[in-house]
């Protein structure tokens, strides 16, 4: 079916090839995934923003799906500046004509998308976030012991800590 064409194509940032998809043509808007998600998650509003004159683009973030994952010894180049240079690195790549563009994020990529806006205002024309609001850091405060004590040892990011960093 044409409308699920997608563009597939690998883009080498950051000393990474990133997996990237798009569809459509005109003013360009980032989709980024959330955890544990790809580009898939996206589909839907790709092929809407592409019918409606835009150039939807979903990458699968460092370390997910088709994009290069991170080396089991060090676990530091998944940080969230990583992730943002990647995402500003893309940009640079695929649209350096854009000076700023719209970004819709999900989750994990809300917190990615409120990075990029705070680093890197320049990029960005308008923001989109679902289901995370904005929480400033706080050096004080312990994200996943936060998330623990609130949600509890069974809370999915709370889970993936235990399993994903027991084999480090």
């Amino acid at each position: 079916m044409e409308e699920y064409d997608f563009d597939h194509k690998i883009v080498e940032v950051n000393g990474i090839n990133m997996h990237v998809v798009e569809k459509g043509q005109g003013p360009f808007v980032l989709f980024i995934h959330g955890f544990p998600e790809l580009w898939y998650s996206w589909r839907h509003q790709i092929i809407f923003m592409a019918k409606h004159g835009y150039r939807a683009v979903a990458p699968d973030l460092r370390g997910y799906g088709d994009t290069t994952g991170v080396p089991k010894d060090d676990p530091s180049k998944f940080s969230s500046l990583r992730v943002v240079g990647d995402l500003v690195e893309l940009l640079n790549t695929i649209v350096p004509e854009e000076d700023k563009v719209f970004v819709v994020g999900h989750d994990w990529g809300a917190l990615i998308a409120w990075n990029l806006c705070l680093l890197r205002p320049d990029k960005v024309k308008a923001l989109v976030n679902m289901s995370v609001p904005f929480s400033p850091r706080n050096p004080k405060r312990k994200p996943i012991e936060s998330l623990k004590a609130i949600y509890g040892d069974d809370y999915y990011i709370v889970r993936f800590q235990v399993h994903l960093f027991a084999s480090f």
